[in-house]
């Protein structure tokens, strides 16, 4: 089944009832689980600025009834790696790892018939907390989130100026659990195209291109009183009927119920046309360069007339450059 012109390929069934059951078994056994917040890589440029400074701001302008913190807190969700490559962190993943569903929707949303999948991650939102509308953090030969600042690799998808080094990646995005709060919203005719939200029912899926279409979370109900305890660098840890949340010293913070949080699976994978481009990916034959990317961003700006005289400096100069470049929907 698909929706808006398979841009969106939803898939309504991705395990048998006992393949479902085991997904949420690997959700349990692993643990303890991070805030999204905690990843992040130094990158030399603006490393100041909040990785993604680019949703972080359109969020508050949009939810100006939010302080920061609170912002923060109804933001701030879980999310561990289960699979990397051939690395399995979390057993029992494999069989979602290597869904052939994925692979074959991952070919019809690009268009490329090789799809090598890359990662699996587990996010995990308590009650109360939502996922601002954004794009996932793209990538390009060269120029990743190891390297470069995430809200960049975001602004230089959204210009248009490097696609001759973009990598396509489709996600696929799974549901488990009783949660039935916390649905996905979608554009998937673009930023100015028409809002559609998919429901997070148990075992049922969606892939899709998220580094190209505007996504979020819509807030999860329940008992709010662990997403507002929510502090930086806490961990959440699995247990037979209650989760413990716990601070950077290991004390408990908040309880929470498993079956009251919204649980999603995410699958990515790159996308190729042929083996020479898979290989010229592989070798770093035709890999990018921050100054190269910053250079081409500064010409173009120029050129539109946004900038003029010298270039600013780290910290203003990525705002220019987010302001430019990454438009968001009109919620």
């Amino acid at each position: 089944m698909t929706t808006e012109a398979a841009t969106i390929v939803a898939i309504d069934r991705v395990f048998d009832e006992t393949g479902a059951a085991a997904m949420l078994a690997v959700r349990d056994a692993f643990g303890p689980y991070g805030m999204y917040s905690n990843e992040g890589h130094a990158t030399g440029y603006a490393d100041e600025l909040p990785q993604r400074i680019d949703a972080v701001r359109n969020h508050l302008r949009r939810r100006g009834d939010l302080s920061v913190r609170e912002a923060a807190a109804r933001t701030n969700y879980l999310r561990e790696t289960y699979a990397y490559g051939d690395t399995i962190a979390a057993p029992g993943i494999e069989p979602f790892l290597r869904h052939d569903g994925f692979v074959e929707a991952a070919q019809r949303i690009h268009g490329r018939p090789i799809v090598e999948p890359a990662i699996v991650f587990a996010n995990l939102y308590l009650p109360g907390q939502e996922l601002a509308v954004h794009t996932d953090v793209p990538e390009f030969r060269g120029a990743n989130r190891t390297t470069t600042s995430q809200w960049l690799l975001v602004a230089m998808h959204h210009s248009g100026l490097f696609e001759r080094w973009h990598m396509p990646i489709a996600t696929a995005i799974a549901f488990f659990g009783p949660g039935e709060s916390g649905a996905l919203i979608t554009y998937p005719n673009g930023r100015d195209g028409r809002r559609v939200d998919i429901e997070p029912t148990h075992n049922t899926a969606v892939v899709l291109d998220t580094d190209s279409v505007f996504h979020g979370v819509d807030l999860v109900s329940g008992n709010e009183d662990a997403a507002l305890a929510a502090r930086p660098g806490m961990k959440v840890r699995p247990g037979a009927d209650r989760w413990t949340l716990l601070d950077t010293e290991g004390d408990e913070l908040a309880v929470v119920d498993p079956n009251s949080m919204r649980f999603s699976v995410s699958w990515k994978a790159y996308c190729f046309a042929d083996g020479a481009e898979r290989d010229t990916w592989r070798s770093h034959a035709d890999d990018l360069r921050l100054e190269f990317i910053l250079d081409t961003i500064d010409a173009d700006l120029r050129a539109r007339g946004v900038l003029d005289g010298p270039r600013p400096a780290p910290n203003d100069f990525a705002i220019m450059i987010i302001d430019t470049y990454t438009r968001f929907p009109d919620e």
